[in-house]
């Protein structure tokens, strides 16, 4: 039989392909995992080894093919039909049509559900809600309990759903779960179990499904050792794609379909395991050989098609490092002169100049903004950047959540500092009036329309009866108002004064507010380089930002576009020159994600993931200090950051090291020390001899 599809693969994808395969039926393969390091060809390999069943003879109406995305499934269904072309020819399209069972975990379970829905219980016709749906099911059990009207801050419906999420895909009783994710609502241990015990009975007497439930009766389902054996039997094949994404919910319900691991493949990298936030749980990938008796095959693929030898050195040298993982060393036949840079700047407005200025000297000598990306650990450490991007006109695309300028908390800032600018500004005043307790789109409205024919607008507000439930809130709001008004502390302090009011509704309305607040002081350096309020306003208004997200496609914005993106939203992608904001300790690892062993170990993956998207050329930046809370960049309070820990001076050997900007000959380097022009110590000393 031929076999022209293996030309394109290399040993170790070939053995991965050819593992277990019978030419009979395809069907007596023992458990396989397939380590596939970054770049190794993961999912060229995961289809070829579902082509190679399919023309052995597996039926693929009997293949359970699952992935981490619909996009994901449509894929590699599209490249299994190539490789079945090959031997098959037009009968092809008529296998691959018939592999039905390739999907997404919950569309998967979706489905089965419904199959197996009168054993279980279940009325068939069931819905499911969305996110949002199930945050607003979780708000009204919430109402109804009376937990919304308590003496002491609630979680909130998107906390509390995240708490109940985490719980269930876990595995992990909620007290685990909140000590270890929410030690600031391990308080409401009692309380958060009966709204869960009432969102469950909601959901029943409504006959819908959450996101999570699809995974959850899925579990339950098979936890039946009959239901199991039928459901498993359904399936001569089971592969499962990013299986170091999985959580323990997945794991349990894979090993009761396949408890022997008769037909099943898992495809992962335990090297890039960086979802925990999401309950994605590593120990799933790193316990899978032993899981079976005898344990499962293990094929390693380490050949890199993407990046050059010395990138895969310097990431080689980092996850080496790493508590526990499969030995793996990336290798290259991509050879290059050039090592990953490690570049010290003085601070992060400096940091964006590097980044702009490489960038562009990229673009003239044929590498287009497209094939470069910016990555970081955090949203928000972005800030500077696009400021300096959108300054210097150079269009970008922003993954992994909302623009810093169009992130929610940024924008109220930015209401506040509208209104006390233009007080007949509808739009400012109705998202501004609307954080205060008790002001709702009603009463907003009701106050800006007795506002509006006013000569002088704000000491209208000032003279109007207060909205009823409103409380103290209202006469700050006011105050706040006048003061920005009367200009009298001056700009840039005004957006001190501003964000001061803010904090409070800030912590009450928003779970993560500590994150938020690092926007904030982000925001208040740059409007510091700014000489008044209203230019700030202005130029901002001028060419705000894009807002635009992991789902929101091609941008419209130019021809060509830098890409920024948070790591986590960067996994799986590859650009020719990647720039890496902020290693240093505190940024990677992040300060918040250190405090137990397994965090700091995934914090180092998140740094591997991030080196290993570069093909040609890699720039690590670090900055030398970062302001503290509430300086602007024109003050002098900071704190100097090291060298993220994961590149210890042992691993520098691997790296170019270089400062910027280049200091000429003859000239001297800025310092941070700043030189005094006249010594007036040593005048005052000298006085008295």
């Amino acid at each position: 039989m031929s076999v022209a599809y293996f030309e394109n693969l290399n040993m170790e994808q070939r053995r991965a392909v050819e593992h277990g395969v019978a030419i009979s039926d395809g069907a007596d393969g023992g458990p396989l995992l397939i380590i596939a390091g970054a770049g190794s060809g993961k999912t060229n390999t995961l289809a070829h080894r579902v082509g190679h069943l399919i023309v052995n003879g597996a039926d693929p109406r009997r293949i359970l093919l699952m992935t981490f995305s619909r996009r994901a499934a449509s894929e590699m269904a599209q490249r299994v039909e190539r490789i079945c072309g090959q031997v098959l020819g037009t009968n092809a399209g008529i296998m691959t049509d018939a592999l039905t069972w390739a999907g997404t975990f919950h569309g998967i379970g979706a489905r089965l559900l419904r199959h197996y829905a009168e054993q279980i219980g279940l009325d068939p016709a069931f819905t499911i809600h969305d996110r949002e749906d199930s945050a607003d099911l979780m708000n009204l059990a919430r109402h109804e309990l009376g937990f919304s009207r308590m003496e002491s801050r609630f979680p909130t419906k998107a906390t509390c759903l995240t708490i109940y999420s985490r719980a269930v895909n876990s595995e992990r009783p909620i007290e685990e779960v909140l000590g270890s994710f929410f030690p600031w609502c391990a308080g409401w241990n009692s309380q958060l179990r009966a709204l869960f015990a009432a969102y469950v009975e909601a959901k029943q007497a409504q006959n819908v499904l959450d996101y999570d439930d699809l995974l959850l009766y899925w579990a339950q389902t098979v936890s039946d050792p009959m239901l199991a054996d039928d459901i498993g039997g359904r399936f001569d094949h089971v592969l499962v794609d990013e299986y170091q994404d999985t959580n323990r919910l997945q794991a349990s319900i894979l090993m009761a379909l396949k408890p022997d691991g008769r037909g099943l493949t898992v495809v992962g990298d335990d090297a890039q395991s960086i979802y925990s936030f999401r309950a994605a749980c590593v120990r799933n990938i790193l316990d899978f050989p032993a899981a079976f008796s005898p344990p499962a095959a293990i094929v390693t693929l380490d050949r890199n098609y993407r990046s050059t030898q010395p990138i895969l050195a310097a990431a080689n040298g980092v996850i080496e490092m790493a508590a526990e993982r499969f030995t793996k060393n990336l290798w290259s036949e991509r050879q290059s002169a050039e090592r990953p840079r490690i570049v010290t700047v003085r601070d992060e407005t400096e940091q964006a100049r590097y980044i702009v200025q490489q960038v562009l000297e990229n673009r003239e000598v044929g590498t287009t903004l497209r094939q470069q990306a910016v990555l970081f650990r955090t949203s928000s450490h972005s800030g500077p950047l696009e400021v300096e991007l959108t300054r210097r006109n150079i269009p970008f695309v922003k993954f992994g959540g909302l623009k810093f300028l169009d992130s929610a908390h940024v924008k109220d800032m930015l209401a506040v500092l509208r209104f006390a600018q233009n007080p007949r500004d509808r739009v400012a005043g109705f998202r501004l009036m609307q954080l205060l307790p008790g002001v709702g789109p009603t009463s907003a409205q009701r106050i800006l329309d007795a506002m509006t024919d006013q000569p002088e607008p704000l000491r209208a507000l000032t003279g109007m009866p207060m909205p009823p439930r409103v409380g103290d809130s209202w006469q700050g709001f006011v105050d706040m108002l006048e003061q920005l008004r009367s200009g009298k502390a001056g700009w840039p302090a005004e957006i001190e004064q501003a964000r001061r009011w803010y904090e409070p509704h800030l912590e009450r309305i928003h779970e993560d507010a500590t994150v938020r607040k690092a926007d904030l002081v982000q925001l208040e350096q740059i409007a510091a380089g700014y000489p008044s309020r209203e230019r700030f306003l202005t130029e901002l208004t001028l060419d705000p930002p894009t807002a635009t997200s992991d789902q929101s496609g091609i941008p419209n914005l130019d021809e060509d576009y830098l890409i920024l993106s948070t790591i986590h939203s960067a996994k799986g992608q590859e650009w020719k020159s990647v720039f890496v904001l902020n290693t240093v300790d505190g940024c990677i690892p992040s300060d918040l994600g250190v405090g137990t062993t397994a965090d700091q170990e995934e914090e180092r993956r998140l740094l591997y993931v991030a080196m290993t998207r570069a093909k040609d050329s890699l720039h690590l930046i670090t900055p030398q200090r970062f302001f503290t809370h509430g300086q602007n960049a024109r003050g002098d309070r900071h704190v100097y950051a090291a060298r993220t820990r994961f590149i210890p001076a042992s691993l520098l050997e691997l790296f170019e090291c270089c400062a910027w900007p280049v200091v000429a000959v003859g000239q001297t380097a800025r310092s941070d020390v700043r030189q005094p022009r006249l010594d007036v110590r040593a005048q005052m000393r000298g006085m008295w001899r």
